[in-house]
This record gives structure tokens, sequence and C-alpha cells, in this order.
């Protein structure tokens, strides 16, 4: 639970330390006094937004620690030790914002980021705003409340589960449904394509060697006849060849050896010549002997490498690349095919999928049931204590598996309410005034906090709409609240106020320059005189002191 609050510098407050103890605490003072500022400074310290009009005039920050006792709370504990941040049974809480509206977060003294402090703050406080009933007549604050009460979460869960993975498979099967025509058109062009290109079956590399071959067909009279000739004047023209000249110069030069040994070079050089001009005509007599003129080998390649430029004009591209592009038009077609069957197993998915989340819904939807009658008699039960002793209560819960899914199920829930006799249950916003509808309210918050075992609980003007004999039994069922739960309640009421197993007095000072808000505990004589101003207004009386003596001695 909370058992202390220091405030520094914030709003109207320049400095403010408040020890709480267990119990009911009210929370009284003028109007326009900063009743809330305590509440507010408690919900920055929990993580609410932080901004630079939160600091107080002229200061350079604004400082609120809070400090909780976890003696009695093993999840705050659990969380904390797995992030490294306990501190045996106790947990403070400290946020610091600057003028210029940046913030800085701290449990236990180590700085952390705000989600943290959020997280943190639901095991720790549970606030409900004087306009929170206001937000029952909205049907999925009244899901929420339901739901909570059933305490069904892995249900939740596994609902939402289901309705994420149906989403997902519905998006990707929307996905391929809708480019199904551009994919039925691109597939009957593809089939062509490749219909026609593995019929022409052109290997890796095959078109630069087709284009090789084409070229030495094209030319080879040409080639036969001039390799011919360069062998003849090589090696066997009897009139003048090339190895004859060589060999005559040689046999000369070998013979001058002997006068002038500086030839020997010349003569090695020519040798060489000898041997590679012989090798050269035995390699030309080899070529002119395997060369052959094949007319109908020459139509059969001229007829292949033609009809690959044509297919690689057809394909706008270059006749080199005609082996990669049909492997890649290939593989997009054969995934084509594969988008099919995909598609119809999407289809099968999307299906089971669809049975499975409303066989989940459909579970939840009977836990509901069960949970609403048990809240509702619940409620009941305390609205009738609250002066509306002929209130029945009802909550319907009806599924409809035509509506479109959602990660809550496909329930319509509507909190019904017949406030006279003989009148038919209708939903809240048709039926109740203002009055009743608070009081509807803090029966459910009341009930709620039986099964959220948050430590400590604060309402903030919850009872408005409320006096009389109702705002004797707001206050009776806040006291009792009080036995099992820190409650903290600003109220204007002093039949809440009374009820109180403490009192807190809220008052503003002013010197026309600056501002302050203090709270004060106020003693059992001082909590007369402010019942006494509650139920009579600023000017006291012996009568209006009786009364609050009076009502204060009633409470149990």
């Amino acid at each position: 639970m909370l058992t202390h609050l220091s405030i520094r510098d914030f709003a109207i407050v320049k400095t403010l330390d408040l020890d709480l103890s267990k119990g009911l605490t009210a929370i009284t003072g003028e109007t326009g006094a900063g009743k809330s500022i305590a509440i507010d400074a408690l919900g920055l310290c929990l993580g609410d937004r932080a901004e630079a009009g939160l600091v107080r005039s002229g200061a350079g920050k604004a400082v609120v620690t809070a400090n909780f006792d976890l003696s009695n709370l093993r999840t705050a504990q659990a969380w904390l030790t797995e992030l490294d941040l306990d501190d045996e049974d106790n947990c403070l809480i400290r946020r610091v914002v600057s003028a210029e509206g940046r913030s800085k977060a701290y449990i236990n003294g180590t700085p952390v980021p705000l989600q943290q402090l959020k997280c943190l703050g639901e095991f720790l406080v549970s606030v409900h705003g004087q306009h929170a009933h206001q937000r029952l007549l909205k049907t999925d604050v009244q899901l929420a409340h339901l739901d909570s009460f059933a305490e069904h979460e892995p249900l939740l869960n596994k609902v939402s589960s289901h309705y994420f993975a149906l989403k997902q498979a519905q998006k990707r099967f929307k996905q391929l449904s809708e480019n199904q025509q551009q994919r039925d058109d691109r597939r009957q062009l593809l089939a062509y394509q490749v219909s026609e290109l593995d019929d022409f079956a052109i290997q890796e590399n095959e078109f630069e060697e087709l284009e090789l071959e084409h070229k030495k067909l094209s030319n080879s009279q040409a080639l036969l006849e001039e390799t011919q000739l360069s062998f003849h004047q090589l090696y066997e023209s009897e009139e003048f060849n090339a190895q004859s000249a060589i060999q005559s110069s040689l046999d000369r030069l070998s013979v001058l050896l002997e006068h002038d040994p500086s030839l020997s070079p010349i003569v090695s050089i020519l040798n060489e010549a000898a041997i590679n001009i012989d090798e050269a005509a035995q390699e030309l007599r080899a070529y002119t002997e395997q060369l052959e003129i094949d007319p109908l080998k020459m139509q059969q390649v001229e007829a292949r490498y033609s009809l690959a430029l044509e297919l690689a004009r057809k394909h706008n591209i270059l006749p080199e690349s005609l082996y990669a592009t049909h492997q890649e038009l290939a593989a997009e077609y054969a995934g084509l095919a594969e988008d099919e069957n995909h598609l119809e197993l999407l289809k099968s998915e999307v299906q089971e999928l669809q049975q499975s989340y409303l066989e989940t819904a459909l579970k939840l939807s009977l836990s509901r049931n069960k949970a609403a009658s048990k809240l509702a008699k619940q409620v009941q039960n305390e609205i009738q204590s609250m002066n509306m002793q002929h209130a029945k209560f009802e909550i319907e819960v009806n599924f409809d598996n035509s509506q479109t899914p959602s990660a809550l199920g496909q329930d319509q829930i509507n909190f019904m309410v017949a406030t006279n006799p003989g009148q038919a249950a209708d939903r809240l916003d048709k039926v109740v005034s203002g009055g009743e509808l608070s009081r509807i309210g803090l029966a459910i918050q009341v009930i709620a906090s039986s099964k959220n075992h948050i430590p400590t609980m604060i309402f903030d003007e919850v009872d408005t709409g409320i006096s009389g004999p109702t705002a004797s039994i707001v206050g009776q069922l806040l006291r009792k609240l009080g036995k099992s739960t820190q409650v903290l309640c600003v109220t204007h009421l002093p039949q809440v106020a009374a009820c109180g197993h403490n009192q807190m007095f809220v008052t503003k000072f002013t010197d026309k320059q600056t501002t302050e808000t203090h709270m004060i505990s106020l003693s059992e004589s001082e909590r007369i005189e402010e019942l006494a101003r509650l139920l009579a207004g600023d000017k006291l009386t012996e009568s209006a002191i009786a009364n609050a003596k009076e009502l204060l001695g009633s409470i149990d």
C-alpha cells in the first residue's frame, strides 16, 4: 500500500508530505483548493504524461516521491525482482519534471523508462475519476468490467491469438486473390514463352560456340583454299618455298662459320625458323585434311543460329543471355503455379482458422454468460442497498457469429437496468439518472476491487450526483472496502467523509503574489469542525457541530 507521498513544487503545491495508513482516508476541502492535486501527483509518479505546466511557477523542477509497502503484494515483488529493481518489501518511486517539460523516473534509485512506471503502477494503484461512471455507458468499458470479473484471461488470450492468426491468413489470401487476374495473364504468356524456349533447348554457353561454328562453316571454302596455298608456299612449291629458302641460307652460313664465329647466333635463329616452318607446315597439312565443306551441316547451323537471334529479338535481350532468360522465365512460371497451390492451401487454412476462432470465441461467450449472472446479482445487491430498492440489474451477452471477428470475441455486451417496479430493463443510457449511474458505477468498482487485488484504490469525487441517505450508504460501502484495501476518497459529502477511518483537509493560501496548497491530517475535533462546515457551509453553528458529532458518532 501507499505509505508516504512527498510533493515538491508541483502545480500550486510548494511542499507537501503525507503519511498514509490503512483504511478509508477521506479528503475534503474548499472548492478550488486542489483536493485532487495529490492524486494528480501520484498519477505522475506512476507514469502519467509530464508537462512543463506541472512545475510550480518560478521553480526549476517538480519532484514527486511515493513510497509503497509491498509486504503483501507478491506480484509486484516478483516483477521488481525480475528487473533487478527490488528492495525487499519496500518500493520507492520518484519522478522529476524540469521546467522545460523533460522528465526522469526512478524505481528504488534506478533510472527506468516511463513504460516500466506504468507497468508497475498497475500492480499498486487503481484510480477511479469523477467521470468514470460516464464511461460505464460505453459497451467496451462494460465488456472490460465483465472480463475482469470473470478472470478468464487465458481464454481471452487464446481468442486473441486465434484472431490475429486468422487476420494474417486472411490478409495473405486477399493479397493473392486480388492479383489473380494479373497472375493468370502472366501465366498464359509465360506458358507460351517457356514452351518455345523449351523446344529450342539452348544450353549454357551454346550460342558462343554456335556463333564460332557458323563463322567457320560460312567461310570454309576460303579457309581451305588459303590454308592449302600457305602450305604450298611454305613447304611444297618446287619453284620456291620458305622451307627450301631458309635451308639454303642455313647451309651457306654454316660454311662461313669457320671464317667468322660471330655468325653463330644467326645460324641458331635460322635453325629455329626451319624447325618452326616445318611444324607450321605439318599443322597446316593436318588442318586442310580435316577441313570439309558440308552444305547440310551448314544449313543446320545456319537455321539454329538464326532462330537464336530471332528468339533474342523477341525477348529484347542479347543472344548470349538466351539461356539465362529461359531459366528465369521457367522459374517464374513454376512460381506462379506454386502461388495457385498456395492460394488453395491458404483458403483451407483460413477456413480452419475461422472454425478454431469461432469455437474459442463461443467458449469465451459461455464463460462471460456464466460470469454475467454472478456479476449482475452482486451489482443488484449493492445498488439496492444504495437507495435503489426496486432496481433490477441484468447483463446481456449475445454471441453474434455474423459480425466481424475481433480480438475480444464476438459478443455484444449490454448492462441493463430497471429502476422502478414493472419497468422493463433497458440500456443504462436510456434509463438511469446521473446519480443512479454513479451508484451503479461505484458498485461495479467496489466489486471489481475484490478481484484485482490492487492494494490502493483512489476515488476522485465518484459520489457526484449522490446525496442524503444514499451518500451515507456509499460512505459505508467505501468504509467496508477500506477494511481490506487502502482507499483514498476525494469527496464533498459529509456523509462520505464521516465514514473515513482518517480524514485530510485541503486548504489554499495566497498572498496575492503566490498561491500554495496544503493538506493536513485532521484530529477528531478538527474532523467535527470540517464535517460541520460541509453540512452548514463556512459559518459554523452549534446545531451544525451537533449534527457533525452525531454523524461521526453514528459510524460503526
